[in-house]
């Protein structure tokens, strides 16, 4: 065999040698969340395909230290996350564990401090870090990716950022990435908790690339097999991967019929605003966001439109230190364990909300909800 054989030969062998050395240095199969070291790459696997790898406190616990050890070790060159299973990337928060810590009386809300904290350290990591949004990636999930530079979307993937439904408000640097999706779509997903699936995530910019879910464990592997992985590397990888994916290519993206509307409706300087305004554009689609946000909290519509306003010109830390704000009162409020109550332990869908319409929730009340806290209780990043 010729000397350029044996090389490609020995090439192919140690390849295949590095992705079977899927050693778990670092977890267990039994584990929520699998922490893997793979030559000089880092894989985080989220592990509770059967709560749909919703994020909890042990979790974030998890990640965080593997990711700044990661980040300081010089044999690190690339992180990627995903989840088990091909219904979610993770699907949010463990609301569960979340009330029972609201109900408890433990106003420090260690979950969500910690959580912010994570979500900066994605959108500041030194080395590249891809995450794969095969299924449902909601809330929290969205933390986990959104603030990353490379965001893989499939087919199975479904976003929305739903908070106002059950009391809460688009956290996890929402703020931040929603009024830089361009236009008033961030708003709009905001407000109407609108589900955006497959390639719309990529045209939305929630997504960087397109990749048929059937080449996901490929593209892990050359991605695996990168010997520098820098982002020009990875992001060739990704771009060549996303190139050659059709599924979904001859569609459109689902609002393209309604930009306009969005663009031109979901604006103002109150929310009464956009309210008076759908009314009266009066169209079938204007009328049914009209009647879809009327279900939501009032007091949370009114804090994720000011949010949303905001962090528009405010950095990725801001928001979060606002949110914190925000997070940790809203987690007390009447309206959230009402949504709580409403749309997960009853399921009547029928919740009745602190204010029974906009113009009670007056500006003092959302005002707040964005006042400082003590100086100790601030987040600190």
């Amino acid at each position: 065999m010729s000397s350029p054989g044996i090389f490609f030969c020995k090439r192919l062998v140690g390849r295949a040698q590095l992705i079977l050395n899927h050693v778990r240095a670092f977890s267990s199969n039994s584990d929520e969340v699998l922490l893997e070291k793979i030559d000089t790459k880092g894989v985080i696997t989220l592990n509770r395909p059967k709560q749909h790898n919703t994020l909890n406190l042990s979790m974030v616990r998890k990640i965080y230290p593997i990711l700044k050890s990661w980040e300081a070790d010089p044999t690190t060159t690339m992180v990627i996350i995903k989840g088990a299973g091909t219904k979610s990337f993770c699907a949010g928060g463990d609301v569960k564990a979340i009330v029972e810590a609201a109900r408890s009386g433990d106003a420090s809300f260690p979950f969500f401090r910690e959580e912010y904290v994570l979500n900066n350290t994605i959108g500041t990591l030194l080395i590249p870090y891809i995450a794969l949004l095969d299924g449902i990636t909601m809330g929290g999930g969205v933390g986990l990716s959104v603030h990353g530079p490379f965001r893989v979307a499939t087919q199975r993937s479904v976003f929305a950022m739903p908070e106002t439904a059950i009391g809460l408000f688009p956290d996890v640097g929402g703020g931040y990435f929603l009024p830089r999706l361009g236009g008033r779509l961030g708003v709009y997903l905001a407000l109407t908790g609108y589900r955006l699936t497959g390639r719309d995530l990529l045209r939305a910019g929630i997504a960087t690339h397109f990749v048929e879910a059937e080449m996901l464990e490929n593209l892990e592997k050359d991605l695996l097999g990168l010997h520098g992985a820098t982002a020009i590397e990875v992001g060739k990888i990704l771009d060549d991967y996303h190139a050659n994916s059709k599924a979904e290519s001859d569609t459109v993206f689902s609002l393209q019929a309604h930009m306009e509307q969005i663009n031109s409706l979901f604006v103002g300087k109150t929310l009464e605003e956009v309210f008076s305004n759908l009314e009266k554009e009066g169209s079938e689609w204007a009328l049914t966001q009209l009647k879809t946000m009327k279900k939501m909290s009032p007091v949370s519509m009114k804090v994720a439109f000011r949010q949303i306003t905001e962090g528009a010109s405010k950095s990725l830390q801001e928001c979060l230190k606002t949110e914190w704000r925000i997070g940790k009162r809203m987690l007390q409020s009447d309206d959230f364990h009402e949504g709580v109550r409403a749309v997960l332990v009853d399921k009547d869908n029928q919740p009745k909300w602190k204010h029974s319409c906009l113009e009670a929730c007056t500006p003092e009340t959302v005002a707040e909800f964005f006042a400082p806290l003590p100086a100790e209780d601030e987040l600190q990043l």
